[in-house]
C-alpha cells in the first residue's frame, strides 16, 4: 500500500482511500470539479477531480473507502492528487485499520505518564474530580485515549487528545515549578481538564466531525459542563475553588475572537492558554512540515500560524 505520506511529486497511483470528505465545487471558468480530501492511517491529502463526466468516474459518498486511480502533483507546497477514475471499493480491497491516523506515540505509555502527574496533586477535592474521570470512570478513559484533538488543524489523530493534553500539562508542570506563584495543583488539573469537551464536540473516527453540540456549544462550553456535573457529586468542593477553576477551561483560548467566553483573569488561566497555544501552534507546524513530504521550500500560508512557512535549511 502506497500510504498518503509516501507521497511524491510524479508519482502514478492506483489505491484505495478512505474519502474524509466529498464537495462540488466551481472552478473560475464555471466548470464544476469535485474537490475530496482522502486519508490514511499517515495522514490525508487533498484531491481533485477534474473531469466529473469521465467514464471512470462511480458512484460514492464521503465516508466510503475508495479506489483511485490518478497522479500526484504539488499545489501551494502541499500535494494533490488528481484523480482520473474512482469507485467505490469493494470488501476485501481493504483493512479499516490502515485508514485510521494514529498517534506515533504509545498510548498506553502516554496515559501512564498522565496518570502519575495526577498522582502528583495533593489538593484532595482536585485530586478526587480528576480521579473521578482519569483513574475511575473507564468508559470515559477509553473515549478520551481514542479520541482526536481537532478535526484536521492540529493533533487530529486517533490519541491526538491524550498526545495534546499530556503535552500541555507537562508544560504546565514546568511553569509550576518557573514561576512558583503559580498554584500547581489547580494549574494542573485545568490543564487535563482544558479539552476534554472535545469526546463530545467531535465524533469518533472514522467520522472525527463535529456533533450537533460541538456546533452548537462548543468544546469549552461542553468541557466546563462536565467538569461542573462531576463537582456536584463532590461533597463539600470549595465554590471558588471550583470557580476558579471552571474560569481556567473557559479562558484557556486566550481571546475572545479565538472562542473563549472569558479572556484569563488570573495566573493559572494565563499560565494554561500559553500551554495550550504553544503547543498547538507546535504540532500544527510539525504536521505541517511532515505532510510537505521533501519539499524544502515555502509552502504557502498557515492560517493558524498567519505566516507563510518552510522547512529549516540542513547543514
Amino acid at each position: 500500500m502506497k500510504y498518503i505520506e509516501s507521497l511524491q511529486e510524479g508519482m502514478r497511483i492506483s489505491e484505495v482511500y478512505l474519502c474524509k470528505s466529498k464537495q462540488i465545487a466551481v472552478t473560475k471558468t464555471g466548470k464544476e470539479y469535485g474537490r475530496l480530501m482522502l486519508q490514511d492511517k499517515t495522514g490525508t491529502v487533498d484531491a481533485k477531480i477534474w473531469n466529473l463526466n469521465s467514464p471512470g468516474v462511480g458512484s460514492f459518498e464521503a465516508m466510503d473507502y475508495v479506489r483511485i486511480d490518478g497522479d500526484v502533483s504539488v499545489f501551494m507546497g502541499a500535494n494533490q492528487l488528481n484523480i482520473e477514475r474512482i469507485r467505490r471499493a469493494d470488501e476485501g480491497e481493504y483493512v479499516a485499520e490502515n485508514y485510521l491516523p494514529v498517534s506515533t506515540k504509545n498510548v498506553e505509555e502516554m496515559y501512564k505518564n498522565l496518570s502519575s502527574l495526577i498522582f502528583s496533586i495533593k489538593n484532595p477535592y482536585l485530586r478526587k474530580l480528576v480521579e473521578s474521570f482519569y483513574i475511575e470512570d473507564p468508559v470515559f478513559i477509553k473515549a478520551f485515549k481514542f479520541h482526536s484533538a481537532a478535526k484536521s488543524v492540529h493533533h487530529g489523530f486517533v490519541g491526538g487528545l491524550l498526545e495534546h493534553t499530556l503535552s500541555v500539562v507537562k508544560m504546565c508542570d514546568y511553569f509550576a515549578k518557573a514561576y512558583p506563584m503559580l498554584n500547581r495543583d489547580l494549574l494542573l488539573t485545568a490543564a487535563i481538564f482544558h479539552d476534554i469537551g472535545k469526546i463530545k464536540e467531535l465524533s469518533a473516527f472514522p467520522e472525527n466531525d463535529y456533533t450537533d453540540d460541538g456546533q452548537l456549544l462548543g468544546h469549552i462550553m461542553i468541557g466546563t459542563e462536565m467538569v461542573s456535573d462531576r463537582i456536584r457529586r463532590i461533597s463539600g468542593f470549595p465554590p471558588q475553588l471550583a470557580a476558579e477553576l471552571k474560569h481556567c477551561i473557559l479562558a484557556h483560548h486566550g481571546e475572545l475572537e479565538y472562542g473563549s467566553p472569558k479572556k484569563p483573569a488570573i495566573l493559572e488561566a494565563l499560565a494554561l492558554n500559553f500551554a495550550d497555544n504553544t503547543d498547538a501552534k507546535m504540532e500544527t507546524m510539525i504536521e505541517t512540515l511532515r505532510g510537505a513530504g521533501n519539499n524544502t521550500g515555502w509552502l504557502g500560508y498557515n492560517r493558524l500560524l498567519e505566516t507563510n512557512i518552510r522547512r529549516t535549511t540542513e547543514k
